[in-house]
């Protein structure tokens, strides 16, 4: 789950790392009272979830009130299209109005999770402020890894070797192990995947500031982060993915017309592979799960028959924990509670085969069955 700035920065704030006074409006008239608060003068940012903004037009300086006024109602009458989003960008429905900074210096700094290492990593550079895959695909020595055990935690030799890398000196120095360590405390206490500043900065009296932050919670820790859960903002996220992930569905809404419909992460992966290569474009990657119910297929099959891009599915389900009769029945039940014709291309194996196959035969819904997944994709391909 993504945090908006504000909302990371109200994090950071409480675990003491230095970040602008600012702050959030949702009308044009807020922001000029904000900025009015901060003597006239104020950086207008775009709330949303995705990087790119300041290229993109959602990052903007005003030099008046009445300049932020009239920044903020362009932010906020529109959708922010980056380089993160699709082209029909996300909404803007809040602004972050924050005072102006003496920038002396812009770094980048993250923590986030080697898969690899199996540990976390921080992850710094003296290159702040712009594009970090630009500067990894291009000059990626200049990007330093930190690994951290994650037994003993960020070490203060690491703090102080980090403040070498970034080329910190004096009061920025002596800051540093402070805010990383909050740094690392953020990341650690609240379940995170991504803590991100860009730019971390020294302002010209010599302080650091997270001038932006982001952070990304694992969806699968929020059972116990209810405080984090109340952050969430659905506007921000794919309307379809949303609405597997409160079913508990694993659904990744993708850009092509197969909806595929599959229990099992591996078996999804294996099925999406195997439909391009046939030449035909899944339009999701689902997973529903081994011990789903007749209700929770038809929601998911629900989900892919509500996708105006999808013109047939493809089920691909091993019976085994979900058997296949099981599965059968909520198809069916989703078809006839949309009302669809949909072609659909079902390949079944393992427990009650028989049985699902007959519940799908006598369903009276468009239907071709495959024995193998090559003959699915196969298949799939010719209902195209």
């Amino acid at each position: 789950m993504k945090l908006h700035e504000y909302q990371s920065k109200e994090i950071f704030a409480r675990y003491g790392i230095p970040v602008p006074q600012g702050r959030v409006a949702g009308t044009a008239s807020e922001a000029k009272s904000a900025t009015e608060g901060f003597g006239g003068r104020a950086v207008i940012k775009a709330q949303v979830h995705a990087g790119g903004r300041g290229k993109a037009g959602g990052v903007k300086v005003a030099l008046s009130p009445d300049d932020a006024e009239t920044t903020a109602q362009d932010m906020l009458s529109t959708s922010l299209v980056t380089n993160q989003t699709g082209p029909e960008g996300v909404p803007v429905n809040q602004v972050l109005v924050e005072e102006l900074a003496d920038i002396a210096k812009e770094m980048y700094l993250a923590l986030t999770v080697d898969r690899v290492e199996r540990r976390p990593v921080m992850l710094v550079s003296a290159s702040g402020g712009m594009d970090i895959e630009e500067v990894a695909a291009t000059s990626p020595e200049l990007i330093h890894n930190e690994p951290i055990d994650p037994v003993l935690g960020l070490m203060p030799f690491q703090s102080r070797r980090i403040a070498r890398v970034l080329g910190l000196e004096s009061t920025a120095a002596s800051a540093a192990p402070g805010v990383l360590s909050a740094l690392y405390q953020v990341f650690v206490e609240n379940d995170c995947t991504l803590v991100e500043v860009n730019p971390l900065i020294v302002t010209g009296d010599g302080q650091l500031v997270a001038l932006d932050a982001k952070i990304n919670v694992d969806d699968d820790a929020l059972f116990r982060r209810s405080a984090m859960q109340e952050l969430r903002d659905i506007t921000q996220e794919d309307e379809l993915e949303a609405q597997a992930a409160d079913l508990d569905i694993a659904y990744v809404n993708l850009d092509g017309d197969v909806g595929c419909l599959v229990n099992g992460a591996g078996l999804a992966m294996a099925t999406l592979d195997v439909t391009s290569a046939a030449g035909a474009a899944p339009a999701n990657f689902l997973d529903v799960g081994g011990g789903a119910s007749v209700d929770k297929v038809a929601s998911a099959v629900g989900i892919i028959l509500s996708d105006a891009k999808v013109r047939r599915v493809l089920v691909n389900v091993f019976g085994g924990i979900l058997r296949c009769d099981i599965a059968a029945e909520g198809i069916v039940q989703a078809y006839r509670n949309t009302g669809s014709q949909l072609p659909i291309v079902v390949r079944m194996l393992g427990t009650n085969v028989d049985d699902g196959k007959r519940i799908l035969a006598e369903s009276g819904l468009p239907v071709v069955f495959a024995e193998t997944l090559s003959e699915a994709a196969e298949a799939i391909g010719r209902a195209g």
